[in-house]
């Protein structure tokens, strides 16, 4: 008889738990900078524009690494990549800790960096959704998506009162050394705890790895099937929800990368105070992606995937569009950031309909297909990173806020036209 296992039913959860674990650890290197930015451009001499070039920089280089990380996600395996990306992080992070203000080029060094930093990032959430095609049955990919991106909310949401107390006692160095000494532990466990397919894992049980396949073999994109990069660049439904998911990810880089700025210099609140409210938004993401994927999975099981995938998804980000509009214009600092914190959780109630139904076309190829997907969510993120700051300088910052709002309408708009249940054609077959 075999030895009792309490893991033995439970082993892709405790998988989906430490991705959510690197997710957070991820989002505190690429936000730490957000935070720390105004004490960087203050010693490296940058202006707010050149500040916003940085910014960009890992956000180009994040959304031009999906394509390459999904296809070595799929190629490699997510254990090894999800590794592989940790030591990288570890690296970037702490290079800029290195530079000397003193240094000719310095911009352009900061941005290569960041750039390359990004690049090494890309890996975490085509990995995720590796774990999640071959470990998830399609009932429950929505809360298994919503707990991995909640640790998008947790990470940012420490970050800003971590960093801060980091900055204000150690310096802002210190602040990157710990988020790269959190990276290379938290990409060690890991490796030690995951394998990419059930059938590798030692600890997965008979029960589990039934229930597992049962599950995941009912959904139809499933199975032997691979997608050529052909079939995915033209997909229609994966255009589509690559195009809302650019949308999305211009108005969330306002959170990330704006929004400790625009409290502590344009709604005037102080240091403690911005750090504070700054965490508001990123928390509402972790309550808004795990109630997300809740309910979606509820709803796919009622009602199908049209109404639990696509319905939540254009309540959510419409939800988001009204709350950015409206608090854009609140006049009190605190209220503001209170509906614009709603704004940012409303988004994230969609959060995991793009996963999941990215999860649902790519099959064996879910890697591929969501790195597609995230680079249109990350070109987004660029776009914003930039344009806000421009917006903001020409029409004020309400002007930056309610173009991210029309956005998310149209982003929101797409979601009708995505059918989850269509078949992705050209598949072609992979042999073991």
């Amino acid at each position: 008889m075999l030895p009792f296992n309490p893991l033995a039913t439970r082993v892709r959860w405790v998988l989906v738990f430490w991705i959510f674990v690197m997710s957070a650890i991820a989002y505190l290197d690429r936000v730490n900078i957000s935070i720390a930015g105004r004490a960087i451009a203050n010693e490296f001499h940058l202006s707010d524009v050149q500040l916003g070039a940085v910014f960009s920089a890992f956000v180009l280089g994040y959304a031009f690494g999906q394509a390459p990380a999904g296809w070595l996600a799929d190629k490699i395996g997510p254990r090894r990549i999800l590794l592989l990306g940790a030591i990288w992080w570890a690296v970037f992070t702490t290079l800029i800790t290195a530079l000397s203000p003193a240094l000719g080029s310095l911009l352009w060094i900061v941005i290569v960096i960041r750039f390359s930093l990004g690049a090494g990032e890309a890996v975490v959430y085509p990995a995720s959704n590796c774990i999640v095609a071959s470990w998830i049955p399609s009932a429950e990919r929505g809360i298994a998506n919503g707990i991995i991106f909640s640790g998008v909310g947790l990470g940012s949401g420490i970050t800003s009162p971590l960093i801060t107390f980091l900055m204000t006692h150690y310096g802002w160095r210190a602040s990157f050394w710990c988020s790269a000494a959190l990276g290379l532990i938290g990409g060690a466990i890991w490796y030690f705890v995951a394998r990419n397919t059930p059938q590798q894992h030692p600890w997965v049980g008979a029960e589990e790895r039934q229930y597992i396949d049962s599950g995941i073999l009912k959904d139809a994109s499933a199975g032997k099937a691979k997608l050529p990069w052909a079939s995915i660049v033209t997909n229609r439904d994966i255009l589509i929800i690559t195009f809302s998911y650019f949308t999305y990810g211009y108005a969330a880089y306002i959170f990330f990368s704006w929004f400790f700025i625009y409290l502590n210099e344009v709604r005037h609140l102080n240091l403690r105070q911005s750090s504070l409210y700054t965490s508001l938004p990123f928390l509402a993401m972790t309550a808004g992606s795990l109630l997300g994927g809740w309910v979606s999975d509820r709803m796919t099981i009622k009602f199908g995937k049209r109404m639990g995938r696509c319905g939540i998804a254009v309540v959510g980000i419409a939800l988001s569009a009204v709350f950015i509009a409206i608090g854009s214009q609140v006049q009190s600092a605190q209220l503001a950031s209170l509906v614009l914190a709603g704004g940012a959780g409303a988004l994230y109630l969609s959060q995991s309909s793009f996963w999941s139904i990215s999860a649902d076309i790519g099959g064996r190829s879910a890697g591929s297909v969501s790195g597609f997907m995230n680079a249109g969510g990350q070109l987004g993120g660029a776009l914003t990173v930039w344009l806000t700051p421009v917006i903001a300088h020409r029409s004020g910052w309400t002007a930056s806020f309610l173009v991210a709002a029309g956005l998310c309408i149209c982003g929101a708009l797409a979601w009708l036209l995505v059918n989850p249940e269509r078949v992705p054609a050209k598949q072609t077959v992979s042999h073991p």
